[in-house]
């Protein structure tokens, strides 16, 4: 049965107790909303083998409705007894299921744990904005407070738990024949968003047979339609011609389309990526096209290849939303002299019942990394043993007291030696408060076309950074004090992500401390 998501058709109980993306079970959450009360259910927390991961939502109506779903059968039915509770008495419901529950006659068969948060009466506004972003094809993050309230981004609020939703999972298709037709009619079963990009007639009337939405009829190579692929979309051609190849690929490696790939022989690709080389395409650029597309070679039925090809394209769009940082280098700046600190070392500093340094060093723990590389001055031991001991390979600077520059040529150098390295994420030791939220935005920002993006205070622009691989050897280069502000106005394509003044806050002199630990005990909650 094929799932919708338009609000205006009556939808079965069967078609959206399985709606999964955030997107989806808000839209029907809204859609309820309107005629009465409707709970939204949320995973705070896993533990082991759990279905579905923290962020996970659920909506439950009065009625008993419920769309989305928390495990593999094992609790939602109780789940849903509970939201009907909490409607009814206007109670926030915190449940606990599996290992550590009281419900006893509930075990996990994996051993593991679900927690999650029952809101009888979440902000209208809030959950409108998430779903709006989702559909507009922008991420989205929702707060939880340790009130039980919402809102839409992130907070400073001690105890709060954020939760990043991305856009569904797009498919662009340029091609004819059986390949792309089998390959659509897949993506629309599974609930993808597809488009079909056709040359002839047949293959239109097909495509309009099997329910496709979008169908757009390419004319001449020159002339294609207008591109509008984002970090979300995955496009595949399916032609066997060289004149529509090359144009087809040529435009989407403009794009920043997460998956790019093509149909055809490794002969054929390794053709036609020379004919892209001889018309000035970078080989970063054909690095991207994957060919011979799909996990299972050389099928040759339609059908098998669209299985394959999709598994391949669902691996790909699950590493970029789960994964973004796998082909990242973290590089931690963390060799600064620290002067105007009187005293002592500004990053060995208590701040939030750890050292300074502590909490940059304690970035995306939760992501993999291609590299963690801190780099240190020849005179900080203590430092070099701390960021160690917290998993980072450690550069030691022997040139650091001639300026930043020289720390960020070691940290750039290092992460170009490593091995599947794309980019390098530079950050600065003494930054306690850059949340993970703001690096994952810079890294969504780093686009294939963009060399680097940078962090925006007011007009300012700062660290964090991230610079794609193509900067290294300026990076490099660098002398004196400037740092990557200097190659970064040099530029042609870049961006900047706005950094509120609490995150870009760095720790230079006891004052900036003092100032510090007085903002963030204000920013508790009472009882904390």
């Amino acid at each position: 049965m094929r799932v919708r998501s338009d609000l205006s058709r009556p939808t079965m109980q069967l078609e959206h107790a399985y709606l999964e993306h955030a997107q989806d079970v808000l839209g029907q959450w809204l859609a309820w909303r309107r005629a009465g009360e409707v709970a939204l259910v949320i995973v705070t927390a896993t533990q082991g083998g759990a279905v579905r991961a923290p962020g996970a939502l659920m909506a439950v109506s009065a009625a008993g409705e419920s769309c989305g779903y928390l495990s593999g059968g094992c609790i939602d039915a109780d789940v849903v007894h509970h939201a009907q509770k909490s409607l009814r008495s206007g109670c926030i419901e915190r449940l606990r299921y599996g290992s550590g529950s009281p419900f006893i006659d509930l075990p996990l068969p994996c051993g593991g744990a679900i927690e999650v948060w029952v809101l009888p009466d979440p902000d209208v506004e809030v959950l409108r904005g998430c779903h709006d972003r989702l559909a507009l094809r922008q991420p989205a993050t929702l707060t939880l407070a340790p009130s039980g309230a919402l809102r839409l981004g992130h907070s400073a609020v001690a105890g709060a738990l954020s939760f990043r939703y991305t856009p569904k999972l797009r498919l662009r298709i340029a091609g004819r024949g059986a390949d792309s037709l089998a390959l659509a009619r897949l993506a629309m079963a599974s609930g993808i968003e597809t488009e079909l990009q056709l040359r002839d007639g047949a293959d239109v009337q097909a495509a309009r047979r099997l329910g496709v939405d979008r169908v757009t009829v390419l004319t001449l190579p020159a002339t294609l339609p207008v591109l509008d692929d984002d970090p979300w979309t995955a496009f595949l051609l399916a032609f066997h011609d060289a004149d529509w190849e090359e144009r087809l690929l040529a435009q989407a490696l403009t794009g920043p389309a997460c998956y790019v790939g093509a149909v055809g022989s490794r002969k054929s690709h390794v053709m036609r990526c020379e004919r892209l080389r001889a018309t000035g395409v970078e080989e970063g650029q054909l690095r991207r096209i994957r060919g011979p597309v799909g996990l299972v070679p050389s099928l040759r039925d339609a059908s098998m290849l669209a299985v394959s090809v999709l598994a391949e394209i669902v691996e790909v769009y699950r590493c970029k939303v789960r994964s973004p940082f796998a082909s990242t280098a973290l590089v931690l700046l963390a060799a600064g002299q620290g002067r105007r600190f009187e005293g002592g070392d500004k990053l060995l500093a208590r701040f939030r019942g750890q050292y300074v340094m502590h909490h940059a060093s304690a970035a995306l723990q939760a992501h993999d990394v291609a590299a963690r590389i801190a780099v240190v001055g020849p005179d900080q031991a203590q430092r070099a043993e701390e960021l160690r001991a917290a998993g980072w390979s450690v550069v030691v600077n022997a040139h650091a007291a001639q300026g930043l520059s020289t720390s960020l040529a070691a940290g750039i150098r290092q992460a170009g030696a490593r091995q599947g390295v794309e980019a390098a994420l530079v950050m600065l030791a003494d930054m306690p408060n850059v949340p993970d939220a703001h690096l994952v935005d810079l890294r969504d920002a780093l686009t294939p076309q963009r060399s680097a993006v940078m962090s925006l205070a007011g007009a300012v622009s700062m660290p964090p950074a991230i610079f794609g691989r193509s900067v290294f050897g300026s990076l490099t280069g660098l002398a004196g004090d400037a740092g990557a502000g200097q190659i970064f106005r040099s530029l042609a394509h870049t961006a900047t992500v706005p950094i509120p003044s609490e995150w870009a806050l760095d720790i230079d002199t006891r004052e900036d401390l003092a100032q510090a630990q007085a903002e963030c005990s204000l920013s508790l909650p009472i009882g904390v």
